[in-house]
């Protein structure tokens, strides 16, 4: 098959073929249903971060909604290093690229049809978004928390990353129509801050973290290395349930997610946080720590857009 040297392949269900030639049914139950679990990791020059995490958790949400993808974690770890090595000829040395699995049940429908199920699976990558999120990393994100709430874990646990985003696309939508710019960052059912569309929120109070609770979101591979270097660091970290006033009260706030590794809050529904600079002395140490791990300064990747 001739690949274009300009388009991108992905693996489709046992062949990599140019991303063009990637179709899947419109009766997939990802597409009817909603029924289909992803995950992400990023590079970080051009070698994936923590890939062996993110496919640990593609498969703990597989067995979450009961979809088997008929591929080992092993063969699964090795189409994605494959997928990104015929990718990377595609960027300049100073980008880097998501890098995605995605799972359905395929097409057959037991409630319809005695059809042996027949997974879809998908590896592909995407240039992470450098020069659109540039100015996050000077200016700080300006978080909003929007009227809809997270569902609820005792309805559809939010530690499956499932592509049913529908409530977390709501939510974004919400506070983008208003600043188009802001995050959302939503609340659980009880006024406690929960997460936001692929990110997870800290606050810094007297030297220590604070974070939601995992059982209310989904425990970021980020999330859990920032948690990790707060121990090394010998900075205290507490998950527990938050509020707005806790948000409103804190000295430093950030979000993590795969792509910005972490990023500094300015503000939450428009009030400033802290009073000194960006980042805050607490973050700002992390944040090292976080450059230190991957031997690279992914903070400088993106303010260089600018």
């Amino acid at each position: 098959m001739v690949q274009h040297a300009n388009e991108r392949v992905a693996y489709h269900n046992g062949e990599i073929k140019p991303e063009s030639r990637v179709l899947v049914s419109f009766r997939d139950r990802g597409f009817k249903y909603g029924e289909a679990v992803f995950d992400t990791a990023r590079t970080v020059r051009h070698k994936p971060f923590k890939l062996e995490e993110h496919i640990d958790r593609l498969f703990r949400s597989m067995r979450y909604l009961q979809i088997d993808s008929g591929l080992k974690r092993e063969e699964m770890l090795s189409i994605s290093h494959e997928v990104l090595e015929r990718n990377l000829h595609l960027i300049a040395p100073d980008e880097d690229y998501w890098l995605f699995q995605r799972v359905s049940p395929g097409v057959a429908d037991p409630f319809l049809s005695d059809g042996e199920a027949r997974p879809t699976v998908i590896v592909e990558c995407t240039p992470l978004p450098l020069r659109a999120r540039a100015p996050l990393y000077r200016d700080g994100v300006r978080v909003q928390i929007p009227a809809t709430r997270r569902t609820p874990p005792d309805a559809v646990s939010p530690r499956a990353k499932t592509q049913n985003y529908i409530n977390l696309q709501i939510a974004d939508r919400e506070v983008r129509a208003q600043d188009p710019q802001a995050w959302a960052i939503l609340l659980d059912h009880d006024g406690n801050l929960a997460e936001g569309l692929g990110s997870n929120i800290f606050f810094v109070r007297d030297g220590e973290l604070h974070t939601p609770r995992a059982r209310f979101v989904l425990p970021g591979i980020s999330r859990e290395t920032v948690i990790d270097l707060a121990g090394e660091e010998g900075i205290a970290v507490h998950e527990t349930d938050l509020d707005l006033f806790d948000a409103f009260t804190s000295d430093e706030c950030f979000l993590t997610s795969t792509s910005l590794c972490m990023v500094p809050v300015a503000s939450v529904n428009g009030r400033r946080i802290g009073k000194g600079g960006l980042p805050g002395p607490v973050t700002a140490r992390l944040v090292e720590a976080y450059k230190r791990l991957l031997d690279f300064d992914f903070v400088a990747q993106y303010t260089d857009k600018l």
